[in-house]
């Protein structure tokens, strides 16, 4: 049973010693804590070492922590202990927590997520994507529908890989191997999806924050890693397919254990009702229909709010980009709010407010995180501190001659590395983001590539490590199969998956730049930052 306890094994080492390093470590928010001090101590010593850095700069307006001085722009260290950045810290405390970018699009989009999850949208969705799938097939599609669930939260680790074993055993293939391919797909390629949601917003919206340390115009686009996490989807779908088929099972054995009353029942579970299949229909209406209104809105002749007429290029199509946090809200709280009305579970529209509450009741936890996120990230851009380490480490780096995909490897390898011990995205992110996005800005790398980089990084290496929140849960899942499994066996059973994928994910990220390919509508692997030059 899910609800059963889990002991972990203890064990030795390299996981072992990644999972006691792992079990000292603070919750996120104390980490924040943390740093707020450290920093507020490191801007001192910059401010009486007199730290500085400059920057060849053409523009006229200078950033508000920089000056201009015979066309260089210039930053100085500043002590957070002095008496305007004290006063500052406590008289705009409520001002740098409401203006905080993640914020407004994590309530926002969530309100939306939490009317298609507790409707039993995203559910039914993935039960309706695996059932009657053929025998042979079933690890590439299982691989596929992990991928786009992630727009389910962790619907994915609840519904699809208990329901990818039992489809597996139904069909007299090993349920282990069911269970491997799906938590590739649903951990191991959280990077990839189908199409961008509430991550993309989510990961952007502090790639905005470091990347106005240097260009305080710069505004994100949700749709910057669309063609790369859709390239993950299709590079990372055929190695599950062939671990799972030539690797894994095999090394499994057969099964030929008899399907017991339990596995029938879950079986049916899997099945959808009459409610259900008409509630799907209604809601791919709804979805088309958000999708042509917004569309409409950049075609009609002569009224086109999401087109920016005075612009030229790309640049045109910002509006739309801004626009796409309100799209997938509405889009979220239009396909839950029709499912829901067909299987009966929202009866009017009190039902749908209570989801909608119930959905940031959920994030209670995230919005104490971005409190201390949000002064961390302000405080870092009043010491002055970020630009002086980006513009030395950038200057490092150029002297140093090191081509950008090697630079991007580093900064994948580095995310990697981080993920064994701090399994949160948002919170590594948060962090890193405020040093490597603008420092390879300044270097000629977009902000939307580092993005890009950082993810892959992040993902392969969930299945990797004991301390993955959903670890325990998915280990309960295996030994209803078999009870002798424990965390080194199901370690050893998603080992081949991550090397591969980081095999993968490596050359995919050098490729993607050695070749200049489009990140995303818009979105490029180089930059230029206006009125910038160089190191």
């Amino acid at each position: 049973m899910i609800a059963e306890t889990v002991r972990p094994v203890r064990q030795r080492g390299l996981l072992g010693f990644i999972e006691r390093v792992g079990n000292y470590l603070p919750d996120p928010t104390i980490i924040f804590i943390y740093l707020i001090v450290a920093l507020m101590l490191l801007s001192a010593l910059g401010a009486a070492l007199g730290w500085t850095a400059s920057l060849p700069f053409s523009g006229t307006n200078a950033p508000a922590n920089a000056e201009i001085e015979n066309g260089m722009l210039t930053y100085r260290a500043s002590s957070l202990f002095s008496a305007e950045n004290i006063a500052r810290l406590f008289t705009e405390m409520p001002r740098t927590y409401a203006n905080f970018a993640p914020l407004g699009i994590v309530l926002t989009i969530m309100m939306g997520v939490a009317v298609a999850e507790r409707s039993g949208l995203f559910f039914a969705l993935i039960r309706g994507s695996l059932r009657n799938t053929p025998r042979r097939y079933m690890a590439p599609i299982i691989a596929v529908v992990g991928m786009v669930s992630h727009h389910a939260a962790d619907a994915a680790y609840v519904v699809l890989i208990p329901m990818a074993a039992v489809l597996f055993a139904s069909v007299g293939r090993h349920p282990l191997a069911g269970i491997a391919a799906a938590l590739a797909a649903v951990s191991g390629g959280y990077a990839g999806n189908i199409m961008p949601g509430q991550l993309d917003v989510l990961l952007f919206s502090f790639t905005q924050e470091a990347a106005r340390i240097v260009e305080p115009g710069w505004t994100m686009n949700p749709l910057g890693n669309w063609y790369f996490i859709l390239g993950i989807v299709i590079v990372f779908t055929p190695i599950i397919w062939f671990l799972t088929d030539k690797v894994v099972e095999p090394r499994l054995g057969t099964w030929d254990e008899e399907i017991d009353d339990q596995l029938r029942a879950d079986l049916e579970k899997g099945a959808l009702g009459d409610d259900e299949r008409r509630g799907l229909r209604h809601a791919g209406i709804a979805a088309l229909l958000v999708v042509a209104g917004f569309a409409a809105l950049c075609l009609w002749p002569g009224y086109t709010p999401f087109i920016d007429q005075n612009a030229e290029g790309p640049i045109r199509l910002q509006p739309l980009y801004a626009s796409i946090i309100a799209a997938l809200f509405i889009l979220f709280l239009l396909t839950g709010t029709v499912f829901g009305r067909a299987v009966g579970i929202i009866k009017g529209s009190a039902d749908v407010i209570e989801m909608m509450r119930e959905g940031v009741k959920t994030i209670a936890p995230y919005l104490v995180f971005v409190f201390f996120a949000a002064h961390f990230v302000a405080m870092f851009n009043w010491s002055g501190i970020g630009p002086i380490i980006a513009i030395s480490g950038a200057e490092k780096l150029q002297g140093m001659n090191l081509p950008a995909p090697l630079l991007l490897v580093c900064v994948l390898l580095m995310s990697s590395v981080l993920d064994l011990f701090i399994g949160s995205a948002t919170a590594k992110w948060s962090v890193l983001s405020s040093v490597v996005v603008p420092m390879l800005m300044l270097l000629g790398i977009s902000p939307e590539m580092t993005t890009a980089a950082y993810r892959m990084g992040d993902s392969y290496t969930n299945i990797m490590t004991p301390l993955m929140s959903y670890f325990p849960l998915v280990l309960v899942f295996c030994q209803r199969w078999d009870k002798s499994i424990g965390v080194g066996s199901l370690l050893a059973l998603m080992l081949p998956y991550a090397l591969c994928f980081m095999a993968a994910g490596i050359a995919m990220t050098v490729g993607w730049v050695a070749f200049d390919l489009p990140l995303g509508p818009g979105a490029q692997v180089f930059y230029d930052i206006p009125g910038h030059t160089a190191p």
